[in-house]
């Protein structure tokens, strides 16, 4: 459920700032993700930094920490 959850968020964020983020969704087993040896299904990346599943998933939360980083 996280999963869709995050990618649901991160669409909304998208869709919010536009052009000053990118948007790139991948399965865990996809060969972009091989080099982060993710461990869970629910892995979100900022400029290639962790963002904790608990921020990715709230739209409040995933809004103030793209706000403090854009």
């Amino acid at each position: 459920m996280s999963c869709r959850k995050a990618i649901g968020v991160a669409e909304d964020m998208k869709k919010k700032y536009g052009d000053r983020i990118e948007l790139k969704i991948y399965t865990t087993d996809s060969k972009e993700a091989e080099p982060y040896h993710f461990r869970s299904s629910t892995n979100v990346l900022f400029e290639k930094e962790f963002v904790p599943v608990d921020v990715a998933t709230n739209r409040d939360r995933m809004d103030a920490f793209l706000s403090l980083k854009l």
